[in-house]
């Protein structure tokens, strides 16, 4: 019975060890490349501190929802939001909302990544925003008590997310804060290290 005991032990400890890549280091976080009119972003996810939201956005990718659509909120000194409007400014479908993952430890610094919600703190589907600077407002419980939920952060391309910050904007029908030139997220995939 001890070895019985001792077995199962050692079984559910292997089950919840962190995979190992061959070389023995713990293996590599996914990572999304995000291909824009302006150049390539690439995001690396932390489904271990938001796995719903990592499952999301990486289903997202995998369908395509994606491809396309354009960043149609850029605030200087903030943040750029795409992943929501084709090139002719129309909203894309989306599946059912998720369950906010804020409190998982992540904080919304320059480069981290972070799912676009409305006042319900569950309301996140597709669009996505890059922080452009430390905006520790949208932490967990600010600013209304919910927090936004980081749940990766840019590995290249922060040169081309400052870009497209540094983009001119204007107003669109009760859109605001629009790009006066489309800039067009062309593609999404999931890539190797």
């Amino acid at each position: 019975m001890k070895w019985l005991m001792l077995a199962l032990g050692s079984a559910a400890l292997i089950a919840n060890a962190p995979a190992f890549a061959q070389n023995g280091s713990q293996a590599a976080h996914p990572s999304v490349l995000l291909k824009t009119s302006e150049g390539d972003i690439r995001v690396e996810l932390y489904p271990e501190k938001a796995p719903k939201t990592v499952a999301n956005f990486l289903d997202y990718v995998k369908s395509g929802q994606y491809n396309g659509t354009i960043f149609h909120r850029v605030i200087p000194g903030f943040m750029v939001q795409g992943g929501g409007y084709t090139t002719s400014y129309a909203e894309k479908p989306t599946r059912a909302p998720i369950p906010l993952e804020s409190r998982n430890g992540l904080k919304n610094m320059t480069g981290t990544i972070a799912m676009a919600r409305t006042s319900d703190p569950n309301s996140a589907t597709a669009q996505f925003f890059i922080n452009t600077v430390d905006n520790a407002g949208l932490d967990y419980p600010n600013p209304d008590g919910n927090g936004y939920a980081v749940f990766g952060k840019v590995t290249a391309g922060m040169d081309v997310v400052k870009k497209i910050e540094g983009t001119p904007t204007t107003s669109r029908g009760p859109m605001s804060d629009v790009p006066q030139k489309q800039i067009v997220l062309q593609s999404a995939t999931i890539v190797g290290k």
